[in-house]
């Protein structure tokens, strides 16, 4: 498995103490008292702007991202707090997405990008799913816009489960991420 490399730093265009890590961090600021700016120079990787994978996410490949702010965009606090690595994934990808809490309602099945659930399935909502293959990013609106989220193997059974609040956010569309980054 191919391993990322993300280096954070306290300011921003690349200033002041930095940490360096190939793995998940749950609380950046046991390194840093706050983070403004990131450098990837391997892998994939999601930015959480709070604690614990939690909050607005982005997903941040190779590359340099000298502002937070910028890269977050405007609903973002001012530094990202905690981090976790997309690993490779190689062969096929499978997701169930189910209309309600705890797997209850009409059930669909995924194994390739979905721009659209409401004009593809019929779905008016989807409030949990169970991913059995690869990484998958959930878009709040239709045609892989809004707000992202992260979705590693397992089972989630609310809202909460994959990391917003029940009112926060609605599912719009789904896409996997394949590239290598």
């Amino acid at each position: 498995m191919e391993m990322g490399e993300i280096i954070f730093y306290e300011d921003k265009n690349f200033q002041g103490r930095s940490y360096e890590t190939s793995s998940d961090c749950a609380e950046l600021t046991s390194f840093l008292s706050h983070c403004n700016s990131c450098r990837v120079e391997s892998g994939c990787f999601m930015v959480y702007e709070r604690p614990n994978y939690m909050g607005h996410q982005m997903l941040v490949r190779r590359g340099e991202y000298p502002d937070n702010q910028r890269l977050m965009g405007m609903n973002m606090n001012d530094c990202i707090r905690s981090c976790r690595m997309i690993p490779m994934h190689r062969g096929p990808f499978r997701m169930r997405i189910y209309e309600k809490e705890n797997f209850g309602g009409q059930m669909n099945e995924l194994m390739d990008d979905c721009d659209n659930i409401q004009d593809r399935f019929r779905m008016s909502d989807c409030q949990s799913a169970h991913v059995m293959d690869g990484h998958w990013l959930v878009y709040e609106q239709p045609h892989y816009r809004g707000r992202m989220i992260y979705l590693r193997p397992g089972e989630y059974r609310s809202m909460r489960d994959m990391g917003m609040a029940p009112m926060d956010m609605r599912i719009g569309s789904f896409r996997r991420i394949m590239d290598s980054c």
